[in-house]
């Protein structure tokens, strides 16, 4: 019954990775979670090296039989972490480079159609008062 219900806590964890980054808001307060998450990780790493029987005690906590099984499951959530983080990094950066482009091409034909006379020449811009 333990491992059932530690199977439940594992998938809603994924699912609630899954939600919180496909909402797309990246703050900074989530770039602070995701920082306090990874040193939280590595402590946790550091314990499981340094105290390998805490793994299988915390194991039997849940319901799990070793602490191999354990570290196991909590490397497959940290794994749809990593990658769920990486995906969307990806996506993001695709946009920003998509809507660069665009704006390069609109201008460059403007610019274009400037020199060919199909477009009135650009007013001067004015400067800014000396401050």
């Amino acid at each position: 019954m333990k491992l059932m219900i530690f199977q439940a806590v594992l998938l809603t964890a994924v699912v609630g990775f899954l939600i919180m980054f496909v909402r797309g808001q990246h703050g900074v307060r989530m770039q602070a979670g995701k920082r306090l998450a990874f040193i939280a990780f590595l402590l946790l790493n550091a314990v499981a090296v340094v105290y390998p029987e805490a793994t299988t005690w915390v194991a039997h906590l849940f319901g799990v039989g070793r602490g191999a099984d354990l570290l196991l499951y909590a490397l497959i959530v940290t794994f749809v972490f990593a990658v769920i983080n990486f995906y969307l990094r990806l996506r993001e950066s695709e946009q920003r480079v998509t809507e660069l482009a665009r704006a390069v091409a609109i201008r460059d034909a403007e610019v274009l159609n400037r020199d060919r006379g199909l477009l009135p020449p650009r007013p001067p811009v004015a400067a800014d008062p000396p401050a």
